[in-house]
């Protein structure tokens, strides 16, 4: 039954489109909401605040989720931080 779940929870992601999430853009029929996971994943470390209060590039947001999950030992696997980053930079661009 586990395995069950978890095989839905990673068709989800590949599947269903990803949507950024904020405002009237709320992501719809993802397994989980994208603005969830990052508060859930970066507030580990600091404050969803102070994460965005920044503005990015693309880039630049995928240089800083991907030093705090290598170097920092953010707890995000590399779907995960495909997903923030599109959030990021869609929401939170420059």
């Amino acid at each position: 039954m586990t395995r069950l779940i978890m095989c839905i929870v990673v068709v989800a992601f590949f599947i269903l489109p990803i949507v950024s999430a904020q405002g009237a853009e709320k992501p719809t029929g993802l397994a989980i909401d994208v603005e969830v996971l990052f508060e859930k994943k970066c507030s580990a470390c600091h404050s969803f605040k102070k994460a965005t209060d920044q503005k990015k590039a693309q880039a630049e947001w995928t240089e800083t989720v991907m030093r705090m999950k290598n170097k920092n030992g953010a707890p995000v696997n590399g779907e995960e931080a495909k997903i923030i980053i599109e959030y990021l930079a869609k929401n939170y661009g420059k």
